[in-house]
């Protein structure tokens, strides 16, 4: 199968297993008129946030805020500890976060570097967005309520949000959504969910998506394995009735 270049390839949450990343990113093989776009989320949870953020800034790669991201920039608002905000993010995995700093101290050049990611990313044909959008308000009175937290709102909705836009997201893991095996990309109406799960035992696969060639690629964090599928084959259908049901 020949591969057309200029690809476009979305990263879903890597939730700090840099060394996955690096593993990821070494089977995709980026090439200088490749694009690759991150889906936020790259803290949090896994041993190395330090090395993802440090990685992904430092080679000016477009990413979005992520909820995770969210959780650390509202921890510290103002330039202070927010102490309820806090609790809530060490114990959604910002104390792995932490602990992978050097001297567990996060340098402001994080914290500015982080405070500069933007919600979403229109490409024109993609709209990438961290969690989704919220299907009964129009986009310019949304923010990072609904950009960086919804979820069965967006995934049950009864047909495209965009008509000319596919919606690419992280944030979900695929394998809590009805009848999705872990591994597998979700598919709504005009979405696709490709966060995976890369820190969770239930799965381990970190997804890069060549949106370009149709291609997924996939790295066990755990246990090393790399995977290449057709998208047709890596994709799983959700029906918006499967998500109402389960209220």
């Amino acid at each position: 199968m020949s591969e057309t270049t200029n690809r476009r390839i979305i990263i879903g949450d890597v939730h700090g297993h840099y060394n996955g990343l690096m593993t990821l990113l070494e089977a995709i093989a980026p090439g200088e008129d490749d694009r690759v776009y991150f889906l936020g989320d790259l803290i949090d949870r896994g041993p190395q946030s330090f090395h993802v953020v440090e990685f992904v800034s430092t080679n000016s790669y477009p990413c979005l805020l992520g909820n995770h991201e969210q959780l650390l920039l509202d921890s510290f608002a103002n330039g202070k500890p927010q102490a309820h905000i806090l609790q809530v993010w060490l114990y959604s995995g910002g104390n792995a976060t932490i602990a992978s700093y050097p001297e567990s101290r996060i340098p402001s050049e994080h914290i500015d570097w982080l405070r500069m990611l933007p919600p979403y990313l229109d490409l024109g044909d993609l709209w990438l967005v961290h969690a989704g959008v919220h299907p009964q308000m129009p986009i310019t009175e949304q923010n990072a309520d609904q950009f960086c937290w919804i979820r069965d709102e967006f995934h049950s909705i009864p047909k495209p949000y965009f008509p000319d836009k596919l919606i690419i997201t992280g944030h979900t893991i695929t394998f809590t959504l009805p009848n999705i095996s872990p591994g597998k990309i979700a598919q709504g109406q005009g979405w696709l969910d490709i966060d995976t799960g890369a820190y969770h035992r239930k799965s381990g696969w970190l997804t890069g998506l060549d949106i370009t060639n149709k291609l997924v690629y996939q790295v066990n964090v755990f246990d090393g394995s790399i995977r290449t599928l057709p998208l047709q084959e890596a994709v799983a259908k959700v029906e918006p009735q499967q998500i109402l049901a389960r209220h």
